[in-house]
């Protein structure tokens, strides 16, 4: 009888499982709560099926919308473009955050199917891990041997300008479109250290190997290629990306042709640019028997696309915008060349002068602030899941460093839009640096060509300013030159012609 009763205080098996079941439920939900109060994602605007946030979104000027998202999100928002779930970071202290603090985790590069089909794994911009680094680690290297940020680039520089100036001349101070010239010219300095020479303006096949590649940076930030890459099934009706395929393919017959003709004259002992470097890396590694080298074919000609393309549009444009901006504000100009005429007088403008001419290199900052050429920088990737500012982000997300929000975060300059060389200028007129100057982005994706790129700007603009005065055409004001721009992969000038006028 004490038994019957003791089973009868006791729960049956059903009572004591459910009992079970109920606890584990209620665990499991607050773990899961747990979960994902701690895996809070960024916020953002709410997505449409297929289309995502597409319809809210100025797809020719995307960047614009996300700084104006921005204010409604804070500074780490999330968008769908289409399906794909993006992640925006705005403004200097979250982007130097997440490039510098967060150096692994936001470090990949995001490679869009467009550039998928064209550059495979392989070269330096849209390559991730070993490959990479290998070949980043290489270029710096070897553009550094062959005078990246030292006298020789230098003198090819100087040299170059010469070239440049004779073809200003041919105007005879009549408006010119300045775009062809300059990036002939710039294209020539990363010519000279990549292939060991310069071109001449006149050789078809080197002009139509820059004027190729510039259409399709163009083309490469245009709205139907935007598309594309979110819906890889439009590739097979775009005639835009066929044309950029088709001007692709011939650029690397073209290289391919420069770099065999590099290979037949070769000579171990004496390389004379990237190029050579290269060859002779990949005979050693193949002598050696080293298996899975990265110094093959294709990464070769990546990287030497990558530097050539990279290395012309990025300060050719920065300069355009700069030869504009001195059109369009002729006092500015009056007082960069009554600096330079002071401090240089009619010689040849060398590095040295940099720290003497402090208004000049203000302007050129100024002009790399505001002109603004990469607003959404190349995107990202984390390479991890990672929480960041109390958000989490899965791995594999696709991540814009938002850099226009840099150049222009309020926070940090004391006008944002206007062209005011004075936010690098201190009290006494001498030029300061600013931490929110980020043009070259930051982090491991820093722009390998920086400090060539630098030298560049101030040589060339300083050199012809001293020789020309930039004005707009006859009839034309310099209000109608905008500075809205034109959105490729890069933000060039809009279309404009200049008198460069020889002075006296």
């Amino acid at each position: 009888m004490a038994i019957v009763e003791s089973l009868l205080q006791f729960p049956s098996t059903g009572t004591l499982l459910g009992a079970l079941l109920l606890l584990l439920v209620l665990y499991l939900l607050s773990s899961q709560s747990k979960s994902q109060k701690e895996r809070k994602e960024p916020p953002g605007p709410k997505p449409l099926p297929l289309v995502g946030n597409l319809l809210t979104l100025d797809l020719t000027r995307p960047f614009d919308t996300f700084f104006e998202l921005s204010k409604n999100y804070g500074n780490i928002f999330q968008v769908f473009l289409g399906p794909k779930k993006t992640v925006v970071l705005v403004g200097y202290k979250t982007i130097k955050e997440a490039l510098v603090n967060y150096a692994e985790e936001f470090g990949d590069r995001e490679i869009a199917p467009s550039f998928r089909i064209t550059n495979g794994k392989n070269g330096i911009i849209f390559s991730n891990g070993e490959n990479w680094k290998e070949m980043r680690r290489f270029a710096l290297s070897n553009l550094r041997d062959f005078g990246m940020g030292k006298r020789g680039s230098e003198e090819k520089i100087i040299e170059e300008i010469q070239y440049l100036k004779g073809e200003f001349d041919k105007f005879e101070g009549k408006a010119f479109d300045t775009t062809q010239p300059v990036n002939y010219a710039v294209s020539n300095i990363i010519s000279s250290i990549v292939y060991g020479s310069r071109f001449k303006y006149t050789d078809p096949e080197f002009t139509q190997m820059v004027d190729r590649a510039n259409e399709n940076l163009r083309a490469g930030g245009s709205t139907s290629v935007m598309l594309c890459n979110i819906f890889p099934w439009l590739g097979l009706f775009l005639k835009n990306k066929k044309n950029v395929l088709n001007n692709i393919l011939q650029n690397r017959q073209q290289m391919m042709k420069l770099i065999n003709a590099l290979q037949e004259t070769l000579n171990p002992h004496d390389s004379r640019g990237f190029v050579d470097s290269f060859l002779i890396r990949k005979q050693n590694d193949e002598k050696s028997g080293k298996k899975d080298s990265y110094f093959h074919q294709d990464n070769l000609m990546l990287s030497v696309s990558n530097l050539f393309v990279a290395g012309t549009d990025t300060t050719g444009t920065t300069l355009r915008w700069g030869l504009m901006l001195m059109a369009k504000y002729p006092h500015i100009q009056d007082r960069v060349q009554e600096e330079i005429d002071r401090v240089i007088g009619g010689r040849q403008p060398v590095v040295e002068d940099r720290k003497k001419l402090p208004y000049t290199d203000a302007v050129i900052h100024e002009t790399q602030r505001l002109a603004n050429i990469v607003p959404m920088n190349l995107p990202h990737v984390t390479s991890c899941d990672v929480t960041f500012n109390g958000y989490f982000i899965k791995k594999g997300t696709t991540i814009v460093p938002l850099l226009t929000s840099v150049l222009k975060d309020p926070s940090e300059w004391e006008k944002p839009n206007s062209f005011y060389p004075e936010h690098f200028l201190d009290e006494k007129g001498q030029f300061v640096k600013r931490d929110a100057f980020m043009p070259f982005s930051a982090g491991r994706r820093v722009c390998v060509g920086e400090s060539l790129a630098r030298m560049e700007l101030f040589l060339f603009f300083t050199s012809l300013l001293q020789c020309y005065r930039f004005t707009t055409p006859p009839g034309v004001s310099g209000d109608e030159l905008d500075l809205k721009g034109v959105v490729g992969l890069t933000l060039n000038p809009s279309p404009h012609k200049l008198c460069a006028i020889r002075r006296s």
